[in-house]
């Protein structure tokens, strides 16, 4: 199994003058769920090299044993400090994607042409995609090959707006997962707030916020393995 992972290059947290990025337990538990499973895996993001790392993720309160075990492994570092271009990635080289979240891809990824192109590619092809947390908000341009919504008609899950109200970001942020998804046709569902809640819709798999990555890349390669 081929795995193609893409995350944000944007760091800039609206007006608020804070940083922002990726969230590293979004991308550290899935990236040990692919490797346990087998699966040769790229790191992608819009501008290539090093993205930037969500600040916030690496406090100790939102460390895991993966976050750990992930800063602790030189070949990880090393990966994610070499990320490729998005622009340079082509969907045949791959049996799938995922969208770790942080606030970082509502600004970057959300409008991103390449990105776009790349998700519908990915469902033109009939592999499956995977996003957690803020990561289905980059959902919100993508089409289906009869060209609607893709999440139209869709089980779909993603950080809820009363998730984003309690980090306080609800008017910082360009757009509410929640609000998005439901506007462009998704029926969308939540489990409670911070506890792990992952839908699956044919080839498309969402997870509601950080605790749900592991979960939504469990389910992923679930596809692979029945």
């Amino acid at each position: 199994m081929k795995v193609l992972i893409v995350l944000t290059s944007h760091d800039v947290l609206g007006n608020t003058g804070r940083k922002t990025g990726f969230w590293l337990e979004e991308l550290a538990a899935p990236y040990y769920a692919f490797k346990s499973a087998g699966a040769e895996i790229t790191l992608a993001s819009p501008k290539g090299g090093n993205p930037p790392l969500d600040p916030k993720s690496n406090e100790p309160d939102f460390q895991t044993e993966q976050t750990h075990r992930f800063e602790a492994d030189a070949e990880a570092m090393a990966q994610l400090a070499s990320t490729v271009r998005l622009d340079s990635v082509s969907q045949s080289d791959f049996d799938t994607v995922f969208y770790p979240g942080g606030h970082g891809p509502l600004w970057d990824l959300a409008e991103d042409k390449d990105s776009v192109a790349l998700i519908e590619s990915f469902v033109a092809a009939n592999k499956p995609v995977a996003f957690v947390c803020h990561a289905p908000g980059v959902l919100r341009h993508v089409k289906t090959p009869a060209g609607k919504p893709l999440v139209e008609g869709k089980k779909v899950t993603g950080f809820t707006n009363t998730e984003e109200e309690a980090v306080g970001l609800t008017n910082v942020v360009p757009f509410l997962v929640e609000d998005e998804l439901i506007a462009k046709g998704g029926i969308y569902s939540k489990g409670e707030d911070w506890s792990s809640y992952v839908v699956r819709d044919g080839l498309l798999i969402t997870g509601q916020n950080p605790t749900s990555s592991q979960a939504t890349a469990e389910l992923l390669i679930k596809q692979f393995t029945q």
